[in-house]
């Protein structure tokens, strides 16, 4: 299983950014998918959840500003950013459930559920 992230960056406030991630090694159809975020000092945080026949779930902090999606013929998942805000710098992780579900539990899926994480993308907001 891989997960690779790329498009990170820096940003201003106000700003658009888009995270991507190419997953191999494994029936991705078969899985939802999540974005997580870390910053120094705090814990990883579900960001945005994505079931496999498109449909997301968001966290508070990010509801209307980011949109999830994911395209299973190219088995790539986006992420994107508008109206970022510098509270929004962190390292955003693709990850991939442990147990193959195509619908996310709830509102996504804990870190403790997580399976396989990406390398990690760095954004930062500046003000």
């Amino acid at each position: 299983v891989q997960l690779v992230e790329s498009g990170g960056g820096s940003v201003q406030s106000g700003g658009s950014l888009t995270l991507s991630c190419a997953a191999s090694g494994f029936a991705y159809n078969d899985y939802c998918m999540g974005w997580f975020r870390q910053t120094p000092g705090k814990w990883r945080e579900g960001v945005a959840f994505v079931n496999a026949d498109g449909t997301s779930t968001y966290a508070d902090s990010v509801k209307g500003r980011f949109t999830i999606s994911r395209d299973n013929d190219n088995r790539t998942m986006s992420l994107r950013l508008n109206n970022v805000k510098p509270e929004d710098t962190a390292i955003y992780y693709c990850a991939r459930p442990t147990s193959s579900l195509r619908r996310c539990r709830g509102s996504g899926f804990p870190v403790s559920d997580v399976g396989f994480w990406g390398q990690g993308a760095q954004v930062t907001v500046s003000s």
